[in-house]
């Protein structure tokens, strides 16, 4: 599932033909994505401008001009495609460069499309329909089950070692669990958390509380680890991304920051840390994978 790098990307791609745009027609091709669209969904939209589109966690808001939000989420594979009306993509598909996918050929999963004033067609992609759209009125966002019980977003100036220490103070859960809990902090999954960690020379199995003193205040551990997963995230948000399976950037380019791992999916390699002569190993935990290195990471 796309984390908050991948999530921030399609953000920053869709902005400059949503932002300041109107809905000119909007196209429900079902009646469903992971959950029912609402029945006036179309007619809600048509016609509103977005004055700002935002993102949440793993969550993207098109604050609209008629006080609602529009509130989207990418599910596992979602996607958006970007057109100009006359067919033209936004990249020349005659010279698609590295790492472009062309994905026009997947019509049949354009279940949702956006037709702007701005002159772009904006096409949701879902095989899997696991994606979500919802509109909300403005006013009760905080109130939004999907929303409200969300930590802190970790770019905010908000997130720092003494809110994660206060968070974690106590728990006999893992690091990994406590990281991945988007009570928590807001945002991360599989591939950032493990990575987050392997920066921050933190072992994945470490008890949460360890981050913390008796009486909640941050220790160096706490430091290292928000430090880590800002440059982490930055990074990613930087390259684009992380494409494994389905993820794509609005032009249909792949992220590449896969190509950046230190330990995800690297089972087996050496430990890329200076003077570490360690291999990743990987264990699961809780479910899911995690990788890190047993000889660097404490």
């Amino acid at each position: 599932m796309p984390e908050l790098p991948e999530v921030e990307t399609v953000r920053r791609g869709l902005q400059p033909v949503m932002e300041g745009a109107r809905f000119i027609k909007v196209e429900a091709r079902r009646g469903d994505l992971r959950w029912p669209l609402p029945k006036d969904f179309a007619a809600r939209l048509e016609g509103q401008t977005v004055a700002g589109l935002g993102r949440r966690a793993k969550y993207l808001l098109a604050d609209l001009s008629s006080g609602d939000v529009l509130l989207m989420h990418l599910g596992m594979s979602g996607s958006f495609r970007v057109a100009q009306e006359s067919g033209k993509k936004q990249r020349d598909e005659d010279s698609p460069g590295g790492y472009y996918h062309d994905r026009s050929k997947d019509a049949a999963h354009d279940h949702v499309v956006f037709h702007m004033s701005s002159g772009a067609r904006i096409a949701f992609n879902d095989p899997r329909r696991f994606g979500s759209m919802k509109i909300v009125a403005r006013a009760m966002l905080d109130q939004e089950p999907l929303l409200r019980a969300l930590g802190p977003e970790p770019l905010g100036n908000a997130f720092d070692a003494a809110m994660l220490a206060r968070a974690c103070n106590g728990r006999k859960t893992s690091l990994k669990a406590a990281l991945s809990d988007q009570k928590i902090v807001a945002g991360l999954g599989n591939i950032y958390v493990c990575e987050a960690l392997h920066r921050a020379r933190l072992s994945p199995k470490r008890k949460a509380s360890t981050i913390a003193s008796k009486s909640g205040a941050p220790n160096e551990r706490a430091d290292k680890l928000v430090d880590a997963i800002k440059a982490v995230l930055e990074d990613a948000i930087q390259a684009g991304g992380s494409s494994l399976r389905d993820h794509r950037q609005t032009s249909g380019e792949l992220g590449l920051f896969q190509h950046n791992f230190r330990v995800y999916d690297r089972e087996g390699e050496r430990c890329p840390t200076p003077g570490c002569k360690g291999t990743v190993k990987r264990v699961v935990q809780t479910g899911r994978s995690s990788f890190f290195c047993p000889v660097c990471q404490r």
